[in-house]
């Protein structure tokens, strides 16, 4: 593992849950901690409907500094999953949100809610074109029924993120097939026997993303641990490592990376998103 350098290094974490209650007793020193770590910016891709009222806790006591995504997570699709669309959908209408997610189709546990899910990821898909907003995947065991969803559209009509990428050398390069698609890269890359390492270079510099998905997926050497968004330095310098670049390059650029997907802008050292 290569040493880990932060102290210059601009980071966006693109997926973080750290309004799950395992933050709890802690988030305002794990947020404070992030900021010290070089992260100028969270992004919180939403469950299911009960939480949402935890994400808009932690929004509101860091506006500017986080953003939220709004939609249903595919584990969290069962046979509810209607209603609870129905008020996510509400939520959209009534505020502002960065990205449609975090949706897509789930069947390493259970298949038993397949159709389901599928008619839920269609649906928020549609949602996202209507709201010209890009789409956080959750995809897991279902790369083809992903694909086969998302040819349901016009490739130059959506946009979004392959978010946890989990698949081989095949998959990496059907999900870049979608021209307005990212790869979003987290601590699993640094796992041992991990594959990932060896796709990297396959990844355009500019269409990759960082993320954590805290507080699960803590990268090496915090594996086993509660994950937070400090710890994406680690998964950084890790992907640095393999890449052969400045770690601090590496962060700019992916940090860049996710302005552009989520519409934000630098001004002062911050983050700014249109309203």
């Amino acid at each position: 593992m290569p040493l880990i350098r932060s102290c210059l290094m601009i980071l966006i974490d693109t997926h973080t849950h750290v309004y799950e209650p395992q933050f709890d007793d802690d988030v305002e020193q794990v947020i404070l901690a992030a900021q010290e770590a070089g992260l100028i910016h969270l992004v919180m891709p939403n469950i299911d409907v009960e939480s949402i009222a935890r994400m808009q806790g932690v929004l509101s006591r860091h506006p500017g500094y986080v953003s939220e995504a709004m939609g249903l997570h595919p584990t969290s699709v069962r046979d509810d999953f209607r209603e609870q669309l129905t008020f996510i959908r509400h939520e959209l209408d009534t505020r502002s949100f960065v990205a449609i997610g975090e949706i897509g189709i789930d069947l390493y546990w259970d298949k038993t809610f397949e159709a389901e899910q599928v008619e839920a990821f269609l649906t928020q898909i549609e949602w996202s074109m209507a709201y010209d907003l890009p789409i956080i995947i959750h995809s897991r065991e279902a790369w083809d029924v992903v694909f086969a969803c998302l040819n349901r559209f016009p490739s130059d009509k959506i946009r979004g993120v392959f978010h946890s990428f989990s698949g081989d050398e095949t998959d990496l390069r059907r999900a870049l097939s979608y021209p307005h698609f990212y790869i979003g890269i987290n601590g699993t890359v640094t796992f041992k026997k991990n594959t990932l390492p060896a796709l990297l270079p396959l990844i355009p510099l500019d269409r990759l993303l960082l993320e954590t998905d805290s507080p699960y997926l803590a990268p090496i050497p915090k594996r086993g641990r509660r994950n937070e968004p400090a710890y994406l330095v680690h998964t950084a310098t890790f992907i640095a490592h393999i890449l052969g670049l400045d770690p601090d390059i590496l962060a700019e650029k992916t940090a860049r990376n996710a302005c552009r997907f989520f519409g934000f802008q630098f001004q002062e050292g911050k983050i700014i998103r249109p309203i």
